[in-house]
């Protein structure tokens, strides 16, 4: 048995028979700067109540020193994830006294040298279950504590954790810092940082509550914090949620901290909440991009209400924070900072995620039998996350806003600082909606996949709104027509759909949209009318919400092959240019890219990826003078020539310099543009090796890294592969660049020849690495070939494989069922 993957059940039964009471950890960080020391000192001192004589603490890490029971030391029994107690009584005080490993992989306490100036980095990054890499624990949500932290460091650094401060004791090149105990929480939101992080602090005041606001960087980055901006983001966020939620933010201070080699978007932990430095840019940022942090920053806040005051019980109902943080994430943005259209961006990217997702056959309902911990992992996916969220929006349409606000406000007022499942949830709606709510739940929250829907006439002329996988919607359908150049709604109607063929009354347009405004989850289709106008105007609509359900709807009808690839090509090719909604812009750029690698047929590609090439330079030429479009188009450049090298000169000459007036040409595109040129055989390790030189950070080092793994050169690849597999002590983002490197420009020659040893390797890598770093293997290096037979001879021959893996496998599997189906359709 891996003991490692905890259970639902026993773990229900554990925190049945224990209470925990507080909890307190000892952390000695002092030799984190000495790069040969791996592990660090950790004693944890647990108070707890029991009914049961025996139980287990869950621990991975270097060793465990000793186990002291009551005042007693025991017999150490332990086997690399569990330690066994024995000797409890009713009430009980446990230390356990161990060595803990610094993590390069992003799992617990991860440990950074900063190139730049040798400066060392830490902070955590707990969930579902890393927190026990750091200290002992009962590692599960529903067995909350109080918290104190005391972490030794060296003397200079900044030292955060949950709370504030207590005190600071000084010695001689060191620390103590002790924090105030919490208030309950989950192990899983624990926090610590620590290093010579550079901060910039601030406040936020509402009648008598002051909230002080911190927000931190390494000192190299420090020149590309943009503070201001996101201080304003965090009290308007403050603002709002203080507010919609009617309870005061209940952490004390609230720190917001970037960190490298970040797995995650962010992490919601009570007052010190960690984001991802690529938040950040080093040069150029699209508002978009901003726009997109404001959203994380306002998803993390949520959370303070959401899953730490109010926490799930176990991971089935981790949509109960996850959902409602991403819808609150887009709805505080649209209505309380300046990116209003945050609704815009998530109608076409956010759920785009959620419909790919869905289609999977591993897709599962909101509410997910989640069994153990590498389930759970895995669940931090498109359903729990956009699902979740476009169905709260329906939801909020079908209630009203204020019954959706006054149930959250009854469920936090109910269940503060306790663990909740989806009926405490429903009960608290049904109450303030005067709706019984048990039949949406089973609708949209207890079941799995979408509803498509599309228009029929019938042969008496009657229109017939047909759905597929009937479910309940509160809709709108927009009925726009040209004017004057432009195409503007000039109804819309509202009705509740419920069957499989619903009459409906539809009045002659030129462009139908069957989820205008985006109120419901569903793949909408357009009819043959509609799609007409979008061939010809769709850059003409002037509402972005509605130009976004367009582009949505016709990026689903490519990726189903109902809508020939060259086709969608010749619309983005044709209407793209004209998108003046950078979010929106971003994200069809990308899917473009995609249907040319993954979707149009082999004997085409090269002439759609050569006309790509030359559209993505004649616009980037005509851009606007240091526009945010002139910057998305200049990436898009780059990452076609990795590709196609048709327009190698002109990739060189903007790497000399040699740019459009007014365009960024910041690290990250110098690094983008080399790459792309490495990757066609136009650089060389000289030229890589000067572009570190140029640029000797973190950031930098990782690029030259995958630049060099890009290089066109079958030996090359063969180097990537081995080192992915086998090099142990490469970090999570080096990682991903010998995968990226190894994929580069698509060259199934140089890389086939992998595709056993990949079947061969997966079982073993995935017992023997953490999940994080077995996923990335599983999924980065997946073989994208002409056949479906060696993955279904593995999946055959391997039935009993752990079940995280083999939804990993299957879900590249559809993947690559998917495109052939589609590439096969364009004949």
């Amino acid at each position: 048995m891996d003991t490692a993957n905890l259970t639902r059940e026993e773990t229900a039964a554990r925190s049945a028979a224990v209470t925990v009471h507080r909890i307190r950890v000892e952390l000695d960080l002092t030799g984190a700067p000495e790069r040969a020391r791996t592990g660090f000192p950790t004693v944890t001192t647990l108070e707890f109540s029991s009914t049961v004589d025996a139980t287990w603490l869950d621990f991975i890490g270097e060793g465990v020193q000793r186990v002291c029971v009551n005042g007693v030391d025991q017999e150490i029994v332990y086997d690399g994830a569990r330690i066994s107690l024995s000797g409890l009584v009713d009430s009980n005080v446990v230390r356990v006294e161990a060595i803990g490993a610094y993590s390069r992989s992003g799992e617990g306490l991860h440990r950074f040298h900063d190139p730049v100036d040798d400066e060392t980095y830490l902070y955590t990054q707990y969930e579902p279950a890393d927190s026990r890499r750091v200290m002992a624990c009962f590692e599960q949500p529903d067995m909350k504590a109080e918290y104190t932290f005391v972490v030794d460091a060296p003397s200079g650094w900044e030292v955060l954790s949950n709370q504030s401060p207590t005190h600071t004791d000084l010695g001689v090149g060191v620390q103590r810092v002790e924090f105030a105990p919490t208030l309950p929480i989950s192990s899983y939101i624990t926090a610590v940082a620590a290093g010579p992080y550079s901060r910039v602090d601030g406040e936020w005041r509402r009648d008598a509550q002051s909230v002080a606001l911190g927000v931190f960087v390494r000192r190299s980055l420090a020149a590309h914090l943009e503070a201001e901006e996101i201080l304003e983001v965090t009290r308007q966020g403050l603002d709002f949620f203080t507010d919609a939620f009617a309870y005061p933010y209940p952490w004390g201070k609230y720190d917001q901290i970037f960190v490298p080699e970040y797995n995650l978007g962010a992490m919601e932990n009570p007052g010190l909440v960690t984001f991802t430095e690529s938040y950040l840019s080093r040069g150029a940022a699209t508002d978009a991009q901003r726009a997109a942090r404001a959203n994380t920053i306002l998803h993390e806040m949520a959370h303070m209400w959401f899953g730490d005051l109010v926490t799930m019980t176990w991971w089935d109902d981790l949509w109960l924070k996850e959902s409602f943080a991403d819808y609150m994430g887009a709805h505080a943005s649209a209505v309380a900072t300046r990116y209003h259209d945050a609704w815009v961006t998530f109608a076409a990217r956010r759920k785009a995620w959620a419909y790919q997702q869905d289609q999977l056959p591993t897709t599962h309902p909101i509410v997910a039998d989640i069994t153990d911990l590498e389930a759970a992992k895995l669940n931090f996916d498109g359903i729990t996350y956009a699902k979740g969220a476009a169905v709260l929006k329906q939801l909020v349409a079908f209630v009203g806003d204020e019954a959706f606000f006054e149930g959250a406000r009854l469920y936090f007022a109910a269940n503060a600082f306790g663990n909740t499942t989806l009926d405490d949830f429903l009960v608290q709606l049904s109450a303030v909606s005067g709706r019984d709510m048990s039949d949406w739940s089973a609708a949209w929250l207890q079941t799995s996949g979408m509803s498509t829907l599309w228009t029929e006439t019938e042969a008496d002329g009657r229109s017939i709104l047909v759905q597929t996988d009937p479910r309940p919607h509160r809709l709108r359908i927009g009925l726009y027509e040209r004017v004057d150049g432009r195409v503007v709604r000039r109804e819309q109607r509202e009705l509740d759909v419920v069957g499989e063929r619903t009459e409906i009354d539809l009045p002659d347009a030129d462009l139908v949209l069957l989820n205008d405004d985006d109120l419901t989850y569903v793949k909408a289709r357009l009819d043959a009318r509609s799609l007409a106008t979008v061939e010809e105007s769709l850059s003409a609509i002037d509402d972005p919400l509605a130009r976004a359900l367009v582009w949505s709807s016709l990026w689903n009808a490519t990726r189903d092959g109902e809508l020939a690839a060259a086709r969608y090509l010749e619309i983005v090719r044709t209407h793209a240019p004209a998108e003046s909604n950078i979010g929106l812009l971003t994200g069809v750029l990308a899917n473009a890219s995609y249907t040319i690698r993954h979707f149009v047929a082999e004997a085409s590609r090269d002439q759609e990826q050569r006309r790509w090439v030359e559209t993505v330079w004649s616009t980037l030429e005509a851009a606007d003078a240091g526009s945010d479009a002139q910057l998305s188009w200049a990436r898009a450049f780059a990452t076609a020539s990795a590709f196609d090298d048709g327009h190698q000169e002109q990739v060189r000459a903007l790497l000399h310099g040699q740019a459009p007036d007014g365009l960024v040409i910041d690290p990250d595109l110098r690094w983008q543009l080399l790459t792309a040129l490495v990757t066609t055989g136009h650089a060389d390790l000289a030229d890589v090796a000067a572009e570190q030189q140029r640029d000797d950070t973190g950031d930098g080092r990782t690029a030259a890294r995958r630049a060099r793994s890009s290089r066109p050169d079958a030996t090359v690849r063969r180097e990537a592969w081995d080192s992915a597999w086998d090099d142990l002590a490469l970090s999570n983002d080096h990682l991903d660049a010998e995968i990226g490197g190894f994929r580069a420009g698509g060259r199934r020659d140089l890389v086939s020849g992998f595709d056993d040893d990949y079947f061969a390797r997966i079982g073993q890598v995935w017992g023997a690495r953490s999940i994080e770093i077995a996923r990335r293997l599983v999924v980065g290096l997946f073989p994208a070939g002409d056949s479906l037979e060696p993955v279904d001879a593995w999946l055959a021959a391997n039935a009993e494989a752990p079940a995280a893996l083999r939804r990993l496998v299957i879900e590249q599997r559809d993947h690559l069922a998917r495109e052939l189906r589609v590439r096969a359709a364009q004949a």
